[in-house]
């Protein structure tokens, strides 16, 4: 397993030879935000992983704004049992800016 997926892996923040600078200030943004504390970038930790929810939501028109809304406002049995806390110290930007890169990932692997 490449370099890259071992840090995904482990949701290491640090840079990773290859990422692109807005690769990188995405995930700077998903710590700064505190994202981190409950999700992964593959699986899931406490909530799903990144790449989960992209997975789920890939093919929705409707998804970037309503994911957006999830990370402000926040959600509950979307995932079973596990609630999604408001987040609003998260601007309306940087959560459908957070949410488009969401979208944006991989399946897991």
């Amino acid at each position: 397993m490449g370099f890259f997926k071992l840090a995904l892996l482990f949701g290491l923040m640090a840079p990773v030879a290859g990422a692109t600078a807005a690769e990188e200030r995405m995930r700077a943004l998903t710590h700064e935000r505190g994202c981190t504390a409950c999700h992964g970038m593959l699986r899931k930790q406490v909530g799903p992983g990144f790449a989960q929810i992209a997975d789920r939501y890939r093919n929705d028109p409707a998804a970037p704004s309503q994911l957006a809304a999830k990370i402000r406002n926040g959600s509950v049995g979307t995932w079973g049992r596990v609630i999604m806390p408001r987040q609003p110290h998260v601007s309306e930007a940087d959560a459908r800016l957070l949410a488009r890169w969401i979208l944006s990932l991989p399946s897991p692997p």
